[in-house]
């Protein structure tokens, strides 16, 4: 553990003095600092192998009032030493030499699974169902995510827009991506995704609603990001990634999970909804289904030019290449 680390020497002063689990738990922080920044609660205890009101009690002797604002203090230390890119690129090569490629993929595949595995825990789960009642509420719904947020703002508001909301992604040419903006007002939502390092654009977004008093949805990395301080819902994912790039997964499945509980909620108007647009890729045959597919060999039951029946004057036919060989 860094020696620079948030309540290292701290915990380490008040380590003899502490009862057995919450030496267990103040252990654990100790040797893992950046998890405390990363996981649940639960699951850091879980893995410190304590009950999670031990963590709690932890955080309330060392003068905090509840475990988040702990988590927090980790989180910001662990944003201002997160290195670049370009140096995360290096330490990427460095261990596909010593690892290999299958190790290094498998790690990347489980973290990835650990950032999502996180969004089922209990805090997750609420916070997943208090963005989704806040968009079933509201009049219309903004979402924004520049970079590599705007894949995870694409999807929300597509299918979000399938369940017959007004949901708008604030994304055109030409400059002109926030003018929808112009009449939000109270009973709107913007959501805002990023994560670190965040994309300025979207804290302007985040900034400009609050001084209208539109609600904000924010599906970000941390509690001390610049979207969540804010936020009158914050969806906290993890994205850390031993990739050289952060990972986009829980964004994702934050996203999903969203969009099917505001089509949950929104009863008979959401299932009308899909029900028209199934009308529509209909009438315009937007996918290839099964029944439009043709079997892989079906072009290749043509009979070849060669034996193909050609109608003689007087109504008898003979194969074309017997007529043709006859033209010779």
């Amino acid at each position: 553990m860094p020696d620079n680390a948030p309540l290292r020497q701290k915990l380490l002063a008040l380590y003899e003095d502490l009862p057995a689990r919450l030496q267990a738990g103040a252990h654990w922080v100790i040797e893992h600092p950046n998890e405390v920044a990363l996981l649940s609660m639960r699951d850091q205890a879980k893995r410190a192998g304590v009950p999670p009101t031990t963590m709690t009690r932890l955080a309330k002797r060392l003068g905090f009032e509840g475990y988040d604002d702990m988590r927090a203090l980790y989180a910001e230390q662990l944003l201002r030493s997160t290195g670049g890119f370009a140096e995360k690129a290096g330490e990427l090569r460095e261990r596909r030499r010593v690892r290999g490629e299958d190790a290094l993929s498998a790690e990347l595949i489980d973290a990835a699974a650990a950032r999502v595995a996180a969004l089922g825990e209990r805090e997750g789960l609420v916070q997943l169902a208090e963005a989704a009642r806040l968009m079933v509420a509201a009049r219309r719904i903004f979402i924004v995510g520049q970079r590599a947020g705007f894949s995870v703002a694409y999807q929300l508001a597509y299918v979000c827009s399938l369940a017959g909301c007004d949901a708008r992604l604030l994304d055109h040419p030409g400059g002109i991506g926030l003018d929808p903006l112009r009449d939000a007002g109270k009973g709107d939502v913007v959501v805002t995704i990023s994560v670190h390092p965040y994309a300025r654009a979207t804290a302007d977004i985040a900034a400009y609603a609050i001084e209208r008093d539109i609600e904000i949805i924010a599906i970000t990395d941390s509690v001390v990001s610049p979207l969540a301080r804010n936020a009158d819902v914050a969806v906290i994912i993890g994205a850390e990634s031993p990739s050289f790039f952060h990972t986009m997964s829980a964004a994702f499945v934050a996203a999903e999970a969203i969009a099917a509980l505001v089509a949950a909620g929104g009863g008979e108007r959401a299932g009308q909804a899909l029900a028209r647009s199934e009308a529509q890729f209909a009438a315009l045959d937007t996918y290839l289904l099964p029944r439009s597919i043709r079997p892989p060999g079906e072009r290749a039951r043509r009979k070849p030019p060669e034996t193909r029946d050609t109608e003689e004057p007087g109504g008898s036919t003979q194969p074309e290449s017997q007529i043709t060989k006859g033209r010779r």
